[in-house]
């Protein structure tokens, strides 16, 4: 396609996800937004709708993030108003549409998009979930580069090594969580459920369109989300001094940190919003039947994407919820303490850390630990198809065995 004809027919395509004048623009917010900067939204507005070039209402969406951002990172986040991370959406709407106007190279498009999902993490949903139909156009616009197109199985040889150093525990008998196939709704809630007992769950999630209409692989991953920009977790345990978190893209993430091009380290993908951004990945999956047997609605069901190299941990910790943590690519190896052993595991005795515990589970150090080969444990080596289901604050540490794409269902 021309490029007159492309910018002419990417700048259409957007348009047509916003209103279709001026006036249907709805600009309203409480009177926690000072009027200077309501201002500065309705000019933004004005200019978005004016044929000129949209430089000013670049340089006004500007504005408007610096300002809201500010307003963002001010105490906690439980305490930030809604009011300004709907500013803040609004502010990348403007920044993302502006830049798309009269030059549609691939970078601007990618900054685009890049803007979208800043306002799809931090604000607030605005006109009709506006942010996400904007990414959908702009990605369907977006040319994409042969050079990602590589296969799980094509992976290069530096991620063989790294597949081939990470050692596998040997489950005995003794200790190994039991496996049931496809248990009735019953038999989960009077064997499991109730006596929280953890379980290896088989065949309950072999349907999913991630096994059978799109398997996931790298090269799915680049083709639905390798232009998000999403949080990635630097450091291979997050009890690390070194840990921290980054804004990637899926493709820099993958380059970097599953395929080893870039700066070595361990970086993990490890969010509840990755469903949220990317609708294509929600689609492959279903949430397990047997949440229905859980005190909450569907809505109350927290989805968490786990995507990272072999080597990757969570440490010992435990959560306030049920868990059926469901493995789709690569192995994982889950060791599982009782709550009844809690004496014994060492948790941290700071608040933000409390639910963790202080022992490296696979290398204690017994002087500091003595009584942690007291406690009793139960573990497994999860196999793509699987999903354990791990009791409200049962102890759990998880090491990836290869690269690994896993699904926790977190639920009450």
């Amino acid at each position: 396609m021309h490029t007159l004809q492309f910018m002419d027919q990417i700048w259409s395509d957007i348009r047509a996800v916003l209103p279709s004048t001026e006036t249907e623009f709805s600009l309203e917010f409480s009177d926690k937004v000072e009027p200077s900067l309501l201002e500065i939204l309705k000019q933004a507005r004005q200019q978005l709708y004016a044929s000129a070039d949209q430089s000013l209402c670049l340089e006004r969406a500007q504005i408007i993030l610096d300002f809201s951002w500010e307003k963002l990172n001010t105490g906690t986040w439980r305490d930030v108003d809604k009011e300004w991370r709907r500013v803040y959406s609004y502010g990348c709407l403007f920044k993302a549409v502006s830049l798309c106007h009269g030059d549609a190279r691939e970078a601007r498009v990618q900054e685009a998009i890049k803007a979208c999902d800043m306002g799809l993490l931090m604000g607030a949903a605005i006109m009709d979930d506006v942010l996400q139909k904007l990414v959908r156009t702009l990605k369907t616009n977006l040319k994409t580069k042969d050079s990602h197109a590589l296969v799980l199985s094509d992976q290069p040889s530096v991620k063989r090594v790294k597949r081939d150093c990470v050692s596998v525990p040997k489950i005995v008998p003794a200790t190994a969580v039991p496996r049931i196939r496809c248990p009735s709704l019953e038999s989960f809630r009077s064997d499991f459920l109730v006596p929280q007992k953890p379980v290896v769950l088989e065949g309950i999630i072999d349907h999913w369109p991630a096994f059978k209409e799109h398997p996931w692989s790298i090269d799915y991953l680049r083709s639905v989300a390798g232009c998000r920009t999403v949080p990635v977790e630097i450091g291979s345990k997050y009890t690390d001094e070194e840990w921290g978190q980054r804004l990637l893209t899926v493709n820099e993430f993958i380059d970097h940190y599953i395929l080893g091009k870039g700066a070595g380290g361990i970086g993990y993908l490890a969010q509840h919003q990755l469903f949220d951004q990317v609708p294509e990945l929600k689609e492959d999956i279903r949430i397990p039947d047997y949440c229905c047997l859980g005190e909450g609605d569907e809505g109350d069901i927290t989805i968490n994407a786990w995507f990272g190299p072999g080597g990757t941990i969570s440490p010992l910790h435990q959560d306030p919820q049920q868990n059926f943590l469901s493995q789709v690519v690569g192995t994982k190896y889950i060791r599982l303490y009782s709550p009844e052993e809690t004496k014994y595991v060492y948790p941290h005795q700071s608040q933000l850390l409390h639910n963790t515990s202080q022992v490296e589970v696979e290398d204690p150090d017994m002087e500091r630990f003595p009584d942690f080969l007291k406690a009793s444990f139960q573990d497994c080596v999860l196999q793509p198809g699987d999903v354990l289901f791990i009791p409200v604050k049962y102890w759990h540490y998880v090491r990836s065995l290869e690269l690994s794409f896993s699904v926790s269902f977190w639920w009450t």
